[in-house]
């Protein structure tokens, strides 16, 4: 009797310990629940090096763990990555993701860059019910996204190299090598002359130079000479202008006021002038014939009559 009363006091003390157990994981995966938040990383590169459970930094803190990898079924060209990360975590608007190798191990990690100062939250949820860190390519990223155009870019230059250094273009680099020597050993002759042109060159500079110097002070004395000498004439010149337009004036006033008598002497007078120049030629014409009259028959002529000629009887 007192055998089964101890058996049933140690099972009811195991069974109360087990279920002590069970509420203190259920409570640990609770508390632990609530002070992570979750966020979902679209990356459109390899995730090489990633695994669930691999760790987030933040500025190189660490401060999650990834939580799971899968590929996107709705854009398969992204692979969905979802964290979990302490709530006070400040993942803001700006707060971009990078996967960071760890060493030379070939183990990667997510790390989280911080976002300006006075951002706030990142709000609203993605596709897939939890907020979208967006992210930037890392150093790595960017080296393997680079790598076909640099390899691209090598192998064209390797070509154009392989052109250029053909046999024909390498006879025709040892020609220009030899004619750049011959035109160095021509410039090494002539030394002396080049010396003495750049001598003579020296020289022209220095009296283009004293030209230049003479020609600003020229420059000086004309406008001096002009200050000087040029004022006075100029202002007799601007009082002659003056004069000029005044007496142009008088002339002005002077043709008004004799313009009635001008029409009465072009109306009147010019024809009485007209009449008068013939009546003096009429007059001349007659004084010639009496004088032509007097020459050819004497003063008497002017007084009797003209002399018949004598009759004689047949």
């Amino acid at each position: 009797m007192e055998t089964r009363s101890n058996h049933i006091l140690v099972g009811g003390v195991v069974l109360a310990l087990i279920v002590a157990v069970l509420g203190f994981i259920i409570w640990l995966s609770q508390v632990s629940g609530e002070d992570n938040k979750e966020y979902d990383i679209f990356f459109k590169q390899a995730v090489d090096g990633l695994a669930k459970g691999s760790a987030v930094s933040y500025n190189g803190v660490p401060v999650g763990q990834i939580e799971s990898i899968n590929l996107d079924p709705r854009t398969p060209q992204f692979v969905r990555v979802r964290i979990a990360v302490r709530e006070e975590v400040p993942i803001l608007e700006g707060t971009t993701a990078t996967i960071e190798g760890v060493g030379f191990t070939g183990v990667s990690q997510i790390q989280l860059d911080p976002a300006p100062a006075g951002a706030p939250p990142i709000s609203g949820e993605g596709p897939y019910g939890v907020p979208v860190i967006p992210t930037k390519p890392g150093a790595l990223g960017e080296l393997l996204s680079s790598a076909p155009e640099l390899l691209q870019r090598v192998s064209t230059l390797t070509e154009r190299l392989t052109e250029l250094l053909a046999d024909r273009n390498q006879a025709s680099i040892a020609a220009i090598l030899d004619n750049m020597e011959e035109i160095s050993g021509s410039l090494a002759e002539r030394g002396p002359e080049i010396a003495a042109t750049l001598a003579e060159a020296r020289v022209a500079i220095r009296q283009a130079g004293d030209a230049a110097e003479e020609f600003g002070e020229l420059a000086d004395t004309t406008d001096q000479l002009l200050a000087d000498d040029a004022r006075p004439l100029i202002n007799d010149l601007q009082q002659t202008v003056q004069a000029a337009e005044q007496s142009m004036k008088n002339l002005d006033l002077v043709i008004s006021d004799a313009r009635p008598g001008v029409q009465a002497f072009s109306n009147q007078t010019l024809p009485e002038i007209g009449q008068l120049v013939r009546d003096l030629r009429a007059t001349s014409q007659a004084l010639r014939s009496v004088t032509e009259k007097v020459n050819q028959q004497g003063a008497g002529s002017i007084i009797g009559a003209e002399k018949l000629p004598d009759y004689e009887p047949r």
